[in-house]
């Protein structure tokens, strides 16, 4: 057997095998806790997003006994503010907006919510991304999913209702790569965290020098595996991912948006970002078509085939258009690997933003 024909035979194994594992791990189903702690929701907002008036009221909506809600938005005029004073008045006492920016680091988000994290006391904070659509027992699933052993709940964003081609081609990216990536390393121990949810117990970030510590790479998820990594402990996933409505996206956004969190990734973890290149359909593919022309309807059949049904199984998009905009994602793969090597800032809402560390 050939050297190409041992990579491609690889490949075809790992596509098959990472997506049975994250198809396992998304065969769980969280129970109810008996114990449920009191826990600080903490939301950052910039920015009245299309799909506000649906994600931002199932904040309020949670069926946790013991949970209090903080809004966090840096300026006063942001158009999302009204719209949040709206919501707070038709459910009093739920929740509360806070105004301010608190520079503690490069990252706008930490800035943004460090005067939620300091407004509340709870032993537990749940920090979740306002574009997020979360269920009514979302609270309890992240308490569901903390042992003795994790040191931060993490949830993927899986694109549900997606919208024209590049709406469906981001929603290829979160759902059967990012999403099923992050399930089968969480089936084996391995999780990392994403920052569309941080959940964390309050003491151990604390001892860990609190936000801030989250401010000394990128991302705070890099910055949040690397701390709970650190101390022997673990990060989980939910039993079920959080879903987020996608609607319509256009080719810059989505190659600016996937550009930043490959560099992300290369900064936060190079070892493992070097064979991301291989992950993609494109590469195997084409060896496949070098060694046995023949072959290749069944190998494209075979390698979507198994996206197709995970997304299938768990209620994804999973259309004929959302199996292009898988191939049109994989032809992406290697520009945006090889691009992401070209500098070590990425761009995130207008401000450009370097490694503090490294």
């Amino acid at each position: 057997m050939s050297v190409l024909a041992i990579v491609v035979t690889l490949l075809f194994a790992v596509q098959i095998l990472s997506i049975a594992a994250a198809g396992w791990r998304l065969t769980r189903r969280a129970g109810r806790p008996a114990d449920l702690p009191s826990i600080c929701l903490l939301v950052p907002v910039r920015g009245l997003d299309p799909t506000a008036a649906e994600t931002l009221p199932a904040f309020l909506g949670q069926d946790h006994p013991h949970h209090r809600v903080l809004f966090c938005v840096e300026d006063a005029e942001d158009p999302v503010v009204a719209p949040i004073r709206a919501l707070l008045d038709r459910h009093p006492g739920r929740g509360e907006l806070l105004i301010g920016r608190d520079p503690i680091s490069h990252n706008p988000k930490l800035n943004n919510m460090v005067k939620g994290w300091q407004a509340d006391d709870s032993g537990w904070v749940a920090m979740v991304d306002s574009n997020a659509l979360i269920p009514r027992d979302y609270l309890s699933q992240l308490v569901a999913a903390h042992d003795g052993s994790t040191g931060l709940v993490t949830s993927p964003a899986v694109g549900m209702r997606p919208k024209g081609v590049w709406g469906r081609v981001e929603a290829a990216f979160l759902n059967t790569h990012q999403a099923r990536w992050q399930f089968a390393a969480d089936l084996f121990g391995a999780g990392f965290a994403q920052g569309k949810t941080l959940f964390w117990n309050r003491a151990l970030l604390d001892s860990a020098g609190g936000l801030p510590a989250l401010g000394r790479e990128l991302a705070e998820d890099v910055a949040s595996t690397k701390l709970v990594r650190e101390r022997g402990l673990r990060v989980r996933l939910v039993a079920q991912p959080v879903f987020q409505p996608m609607g319509r996206r256009d080719l810059p956004s989505v190659w600016d948006r996937q550009l930043r969190w490959a560099r992300i990734r290369r900064l936060g973890f190079p070892l493992l970002f070097l064979p991301e290149l291989l992950l993609g359909g494109l590469l195997p593919l084409a060896g496949l078509a070098a060694l046995q022309p023949s072959l290749l309807p069944l190998g494209i059949a075979a390698w979507y085939g198994a996206e197709w049904v995970l997304a299938r199984v768990n209620g994804w998009p999973a259309s004929w258009r959302d199996v292009a905009a898988m191939m049109l994602r994989d032809a992406l793969f290697p520009a945006l690997w090889l691009w992401s090597w070209k500098s070590r800032t990425i761009a995130w809402r207008g401000r450009v933003l370097a490694p503090t560390v490294g």
